[in-house]
């Protein structure tokens, strides 16, 4: 498991029609390895959408840099490209920035001096550290059984005191053997 903190993937690539299914691949191999599964669907939408705007908007084999960034609480993700125009948020045609607005918890673009970056962001949940559910039950008891009782702690041995050595007498008979002792 990859531990939550600052990461960063960055990609660079002319895009095409062809190429935005494999970058939608790569994101969604990236986001799982950071463990955001839950992320992959809406960013890889994402990326997608951008990246079609891309080609649609500059031209086809533009060239364009897609980056993503996971911090604690957020993950970011963006498309660089060369054109110098701003995108702007038109009505509501179900694509474009619309869809970029619709997938994310915030937007943006600003112009940069090779062209623009086109971003978003969207809220990421905090690694935990313990377990939300129930403890499992134990290996080997089928569902519903009550658990095995813990095993007891082993009763210490107490040796009792050895009894003081008396001196064999005549009268006792002979002494003991070792195969008579106990």
């Amino acid at each position: 498991m990859t531990p939550p903190g600052d990461r960063h993937y960055t990609v660079e690539l002319h895009v095409s029609a062809e190429r935005v299914p494999q970058i939608r691949r790569i994101v969604a191999a990236h986001l799982r390895h950071w463990d955001l599964a839950p992320q992959v669907k809406p960013v890889c939408e994402g990326v997608a959408e951008l990246l079609t705007n891309v080609h649609r908007h500059i031209g086809p084999d533009a060239r364009c840099v897609v980056e993503l960034r996971r911090g604690e609480r957020h993950l970011t993700a963006s498309v660089a490209d060369d054109g110098p125009r701003l995108p702007r948020l038109e009505g509501a045609s179900g694509g474009g920035l619309g869809r970029i607005a619709a997938l994310s918890d915030s937007w943006g673009s600003c112009g940069t001096a090779g062209g623009k970056v086109v971003w978003f962001t969207r809220r990421i949940e905090a690694a935990r550290t313990a377990p939300v559910g129930p403890p499992a039950p134990p290996t080997g008891a089928p569902d519903g059984a009550p658990p095995a009782p813990a095993a007891a702690e082993p009763t210490p041995v107490v040796e009792p005191p050895a009894a003081p050595a008396v001196e064999p007498s005549a009268a006792s008979g002979p002494p003991p053997s070792e195969a008579t002792l106990v």
